[in-house]
């Protein structure tokens, strides 16, 4: 039956203890004691190695150099003071800028030195006679006065002895400093060679005069070291340009006569450097990023223009982590009395490198934005449309392809308001900038009949904009909503309103991520007015969203607390140049890919509260058909358009480049 049978009686059988057995483990050997001088040699090395001695050590090289450096520094200046050497090396800095006419006054100077100095050395010839005639005269017409002044108090006091009186007070007042030198001689023979090491100390500690090992950690590292002539000249000496590095060395005062002075610029310094004969500027230009590690700074904290000067770069250099801080709030979070001007007004995009408000016209301006996804392209462009709403007798049709709420501030501000990112609403975006072409084309008819008449400016702003060129979709014509063709529709109605509707105030705004050839075409892109760019990933792509020779104002961190703009790159090709002395915050079109912005949230909506007058009561979130059609059927008062006062239309100048000056 195996292991089922189950046993019904009792088992009397006492247990069994189980026994134990113990094994004896013998203890390991015992290491070998280490030798006295071993554990002395570890304990010496541990010692030596120490943070701390390490740091005694280098204070102790530190103040003993600074001795020697001062007692260097102190020969020289006596040696430059007794002879002609500092012109002679005046003279041959001039010599290695190219500027002689310099090196000839300089040789002059010191010409004249050298015979003031043999003057003086030929008077030397005479002078101890001289001296010896004129002590021989003090002392006679010194001691004649102080007889006559005895003579004097005699027949005053009728007292014969009082003759000397004035001649014992002069030898008492000799004898008086000659005691005080008994006393004081003996100590200050003793004080006197440390006072000399305490003043040689003094220069050398104030000009630094040790070895790089020997300073301090943080002056070793440079971090938040302030910029002085002797490091820009450095740099500049360190920057791989063999003339220059070469001109430099050969200068006697190592290449200070090169700069101008050093003014204080915003959140940085400027200084201007005239560039020895044989280096040209595009050679300093094109070593930026060199240029910057040398000035212990980041690239985007080194910036170099061209002044009117010739032969001159202009530096200007950030404070170190200066860029990197937040500016405050914009003026539209700020300033509860702000008010736009379509026309005359500049709406505000951040602050320039010297810390002045960066604005920005948008008077008849086709606008382009572009950068890396999650930058801040929504926020950039949310902030020049909230302003532009402040007047009043601005329109907008909005068409928001992501359609996550980042435009819905404007529900009720809008005529026309289009949120989501699938491809039913990429057409109906897609609807929304041909009837944009129809009412362009209404309004240039209009203008064609009478040349006076003034528009209300219409804003067609479409956010993430290649979800447009990507589209898919053909439509019942058999023509496809994207592209880039020229059966395109959104593409052409684009190109439609960049060729003709800034005179009819129809402005096309748009916002791009990680633009290519395929999702933001060439026709396209080179249309707007202004184009601006946050983060890119490549050079490629920041040539292609700012063309080859950009210049920009705004800051690395615009700043716009609560969701308005961060770091907008803009370059309008209309405006003026940047004026002489203000430094551009970059010089080129690489330098987008240097500022690594947050995408900042959605907007405030307390600017949504202001309504232009042909905003209807109930707002209009989902398109239709026709805004067009809708629009003028509605006939809301304030729409249509109205004559100039004067007769005429304003008028601006044409673009003839495309991101090539700043404002």
């Amino acid at each position: 039956m195996g292991d089922t049978v189950v046993h019904l009686h009792k088992n009397t059988d006492p247990p069994t203890d189980t026994v134990t057995t113990l094994t004896v483990v013998p203890e390991p050997p015992a290491a070998p004691p280490v030798p006295l001088w071993v554990r002395s040699g570890r304990a010496i090395k541990t010692a030596v190695t120490h943070d701390n001695t390490r740091t005694a050590a280098r204070a102790v090289a530190r103040h003993s150099l600074y001795v020697a450096g001062g007692a260097r520094i102190v020969g020289r200046r006596a040696w430059d003071g007794r002879t002609a050497a500092r012109y002679e090396r005046y003279m041959r800095t001039a010599e290695a800028a190219g500027n002689f006419e310099a090196a000839a006054e300089w040789e002059e100077r010191g010409q004249r030195f050298r015979e003031a100095r043999h003057r003086r050395r030929m008077d030397l010839l005479h002078s101890p006679l001289d001296v010896v005639k004129g002590v021989g005269i003090s002392v006679g017409m010194g001691m004649g006065g102080l007889v006559l002044l005895g003579i004097a108090m005699a027949v005053a006091t009728k007292d014969a002895s009082d003759v000397v009186t004035p001649l014992m007070a002069v030898v008492n007042f000799i004898n008086l400093m000659i005691t005080i030198v008994k006393v004081v001689w003996g100590p200050a023979l003793a004080l006197g060679p440390f006072l000399a090491l305490l003043a040689l100390w003094s220069v050398g500690a104030h000009q630094k005069a040790a070895p790089q090992w020997a300073l301090p950690p943080n002056v070793r590292s440079g971090e938040g070291e302030p910029i002085t002539p002797s490091i820009v000249v450095k740099a500049l000496r360190d920057l791989g340009v063999p003339a220059l590095s070469k001109a430099i060395k050969e200068m006697g005062d190592a290449g200070a006569s090169m700069l101008g002075p050093i003014r204080i610029a915003g959140c940085g310094v400027e200084v201007d450097v005239t560039l020895p004969s044989g280096v040209a500027t595009n050679e300093v230009q094109a070593k930026r990023r060199k240029l910057a590690e040398n000035l212990t700074r980041h690239e985007h904290e080194v910036f170099i223009t061209i002044p009117e000067a010739a032969r001159t770069v202009r530096l200007w250099i950030a404070d170190s982590g200066a860029l990197d801080e937040p500016i405050g709030p914009s003026p539209l979070v700020t300033d509860e009395t702000m008010t736009a001007n379509y026309k005359s007004g500049k709406a505000p995009w951040g602050q320039d490198l010297r810390g002045d408000a960066a604005a920005l016209s948008l008077y008849q301006r086709h606008l382009l934005v572009t950068g890396l996804s999650n930058q801040g392209k929504t926020a950039s462009l949310r902030a020049l449309a909230l302003w532009l709403a402040l007047d009043r007798s601005v329109q907008f049709w909005i068409a928001d392809l992501k359609g996550i709420g980042d435009w819905a501030m404007f529900d009720g501000i809008a005529q026309v308001l289009i949120e989501g990112p699938s491809d039913d609403h990429v057409i109906q975006a897609t609807e929304m900038v041909e009837d944009a072409v129809e009412e362009m084309n209404r309004r240039i008819e209009e203008r064609r009949r009478d040349p006076g008449i003034v528009f209300q400016p219409l804003i067609v702003l479409v956010d993430e904009a290649q979800l447009a060129f990507m589209c898919p979709v053909v439509g019942d014509d058999k023509r496809p909503y994207g592209g880039s063709k020229a059966t395109s529709r959104y593409f052409m109605a684009v190109r439609k309103i960049h060729n003709q509707g800034r005179a009819v105030d129809v402005l096309m705004w748009q916002g791009t991520q990680d633009p290519t050839d395929q999702n933001l075409p060439k026709l396209v892109r080179e249309g707007a007015h202004t184009r601006a760019s946050l983060v890119l990933g490549t050079e490629s792509q920041a040539r292609m969203a700012l063309g080859t020779r950009p210049s920009t104002v705004a800051r690395p961190r615009t700043c716009c607390a609560r969701g308005w703009t961060r770091a907008p790159w803009w370059s309008p090709p209309t405006a003026s140049r940047s004026p002489p002395g203000r430094p551009p915050s970059r010089s080129g079109p690489t330098s987008s890919m240097t500022s690594r912005l947050p995408r900042s949230p959605t907007g405030p909506r307390p600017c949504a509260t202001v309504s232009p007058p042909c905003a209807s009561s109930t707002g209009t979130r989902t398109a239709t058909r026709s805004p067009t059609s809708r629009l003028s059927s509605a006939k809301r008062p304030g729409c249509a358009p109205t004559r100039s006062s004067s007769g005429s239309t304003p008028w601006t100048r044409p673009s003839t480049a495309s991101g090539t000056t700043a404002a």
